[in-house]
């Protein structure tokens, strides 16, 4: 056995616990990796250098490396904000080195994306917008006249294919009409159509239908009428859905509405006859437009059971009415709405 003597063994111990201190500076101590990229911004692309005013187009940033565990959150900036704008921030996640980003034109003018992560930056290619010279150039009727309580159809028309994102066309009606509010024409079409509803009038009214887009206005007048003749019109609604009934109160009325409130006649409705129909006609005559729960009774099903593979009945609604002039009308038909059984009539 070597014989060391005990200066030297004291030496010897002190340098391995130098050496084994030094070993676990440099490991910096903990096995633990990165999780935050340290590359840098690389480029700064875009889909396209020109854009329309009022449109959006797309840019790309990438990393010189691929962004590590949380990802990497780039900003984004524009030169001239007033020409075109970013988000603030865009996120690249874990294992990708790029992603995409939108721009949105705002006016005409030129403008550069600035991407910055970890103290460097990048721009990209210069973009220019360019003005928006499409505009309104019409709106036009379907028929310049109607009588009140009927609808027609309005087209919005511009002067160009409207530009990416569409183009938003303000609306506006005066009196007897509604509408709405705008229109959107899609991007690459010249026109997009709407629907004005007229309400009933005591005479002739001329209402203009009025729009405006990209600085210009224009506008045409309806003509709205009073009726000539009776004209029965009504809807069928359920407690959740339209044209839809159930028996209800033990088979004495239907759990639905009859609603003939956009009926029109040249003077005052005074009476809306109603009959609904499945294996028998029930009738019913009210004074106002509104029939709520219909009165029936198990006679108006056939006899149970449902036909395999059904759980309701064609129900067939139709509607007279009569003014206070003498006029009648002529009979609307709605073949379209379900009766269910719901459990009654031995169903």
């Amino acid at each position: 056995m070597l014989n060391i003597n005990p200066r030297a063994r004291a030496f010897i111990s002190r340098a391995a616990i130098f050496v084994s201190a030094v070993a676990l500076i440099e490991c910096g101590g903990s096995s633990t990796a990165p999780t935050v990229a340290s590359s840098a911004v690389s480029g700064v692309t875009l889909s396209a250098t020109s854009v329309t005013a009022g449109g959006s187009g797309q840019g790309t940033v990438s990393l010189t490396a691929a962004a590590l565990t949380g990802g990497a959150t780039i900003s984004l900036s524009s030169s001239n904000p007033a020409v075109a704008t970013v988000q603030t921030t865009v996120t690249i996640p874990a294992g990708s080195s790029s992603v995409a980003f939108t721009i949105t034109a705002v006016a005409a003018g030129t403008a550069t994306i600035t991407a910055s992560i970890n103290g460097s930056s990048t721009q990209s290619p210069l973009l220019t917008v360019a003005a928006n010279t499409v505009a309104l150039a019409s709106i036009s009727l379907a028929q310049s006249s109607v009588v009140g309580g009927d609808s027609v159809n309005g087209t919005a028309t511009l002067t160009g294919a409207a530009p990416a994102g569409g183009a938003t066309v303000s609306l506006s009606g005066s009196d007897a009409v509604t509408i709405p509010v705008a229109v959107t024409v899609p991007a690459g079409s010249s026109n997009a159509t709407f629907t004005i509803q007229t309400r009933a009038v005591g005479g002739t009214v001329a209402s203009t239908i009025s729009g405006s887009y990209g600085g210009a206005s224009a506008s045409a007048v309806l003509s709205i009428t009073r009726p000539t003749v009776a004209k029965a019109s009504f809807g069928v609604s359920g407690t959740t859905e339209t044209d839809t009934c159930a028996m209800a109160n033990n088979g004495a009325t239907l759990n639905c509405t009859f609603n003939g409130s956009t009926s029109s006649a040249p003077g005052t409705i005074v009476a809306w006859d109603w009959s609904y129909t499945v294996a028998t006609t029930f009738s019913q005559v009210t004074t106002g437009p509104v029939l709520a729960l219909p009165g029936v009774n198990c006679s108006l099903l056939p006899s149970p059971p449902l036909p395999a593979g059904t759980t309701w009945f064609p129900l067939i609604v139709t509607l007279r009415i009569h003014d206070n002039l003498g006029n009648v009308s002529a009979v609307a038909t709605s073949s379209g709405a379900r009766l269910f059984p719901n459990g009654t009539c031995g169903f």
